[in-house]
């Protein structure tokens, strides 16, 4: 699913573009994971007034009120002033005085939810509960440091929570873990300061050096302008169980946690 790296990416190729733009009409196709929240009369000639990123949220500001979209397991956006007629998978068409705005989503797991201003409680819902951003100076290691003492499960899992430090997913995790030298298994509390401070640059290093790649493109991502990412042509160790460590050429071994792959090297990662 797009992750951190992905939503920023998508935002940044589109911001500016549709800043300033006046909504002439609202198109919804097939329900998302959640309603809209409002009768789409309300949006009509409201102006964005830019967009912002919170986790993997995109929040488009409106005059009166706000926009979140979430791109779910398999969603991308488009923006394009010329983009022809809504496809079998283009669920909502945001039609501006300077383009169209919509989200395909094949699997419908996504969603655009309006909300009168961040704080209503349509949005502390999905926002209420995320942790820092990772690439903001509210990111700090001492805070880190404290969140992960209280912490009980493996390292891993609790970044993917998102509620200690938000966006880190499973791509991301599993880089920065191996960047850091941690076993992705590791408790939490075990971990001694100084190897917090390595994850927590590692964190920071991954998802800055991902962005400046596009994010990944594992299947069909591509940003608003329809380019896909190359992070993923880099990986250390996701989406590489049974090839030669990067750095050691051990092979690299895969193991499922929560459900979900988990790629690391057991000989640069210590538990």
């Amino acid at each position: 699913m797009p992750e951190l790296p992905e939503v920023e990416v998508t935002r940044r190729s589109f911001a500016d573009r549709i800043a300033g733009a006046r909504i002439e009409s609202v198109q919804i196709g097939k329900p998302l994971r959640w309603p809209l929240g409002c009768d789409t009369t309300l949006l009509l000639e409201q102006h964005v007034l830019g967009v912002r990123r919170r986790g993997k949220y995109l929040l488009l500001d409106l005059e009166l009120g706000v926009l979140l979209v979430h791109l779910g397991m398999s969603g991308s956006i488009t923006f394009s002033p010329n983009p022809g007629p809504a496809g079998k998978h283009d669920h909502f068409s945001l039609n501006t005085s300077h383009g169209v705005l919509r989200l395909h989503d094949p699997r419908r797991f996504g969603a655009v939810v309006f909300a009168s201003d961040e704080q209503s409680p349509q949005a502390q819902k999905l926002l209420g509960r995320l942790g820092v951003e990772p690439l903001g100076d509210e990111f700090v290691l001492e805070d880190f440091v404290q969140a992960l003492k209280r912490r009980k499960g493996p390292i891993k899992q609790v970044l993917l929570a998102g509620d200690t430090v938000v966006g880190v997913g499973n791509i991301y995790a599993s880089e920065a873990l191996f960047l850091a030298g941690i076993r992705p298994t590791t408790r939490a509390a075990r971990l001694s300061r100084v190897r917090i401070a390595r994850l927590h640059s590692a964190i920071c290093s991954v998802l800055s050096r991902a962005v400046e790649k596009g994010g990944s493109t594992l299947r069909d991502f591509s940003n608003a302008q329809g380019e896909s990412g190359h992070f993923q042509l880099e990986a250390a160790v996701y989406g590489r169980a049974g090839l030669p460590c990067r750095v050691c050429g051990s092979l690299v071994r895969t193991i499922r946690q929560g459900q979900r792959s988990t790629f690391f090297c057991s000989v640069c990662q210590k538990p």
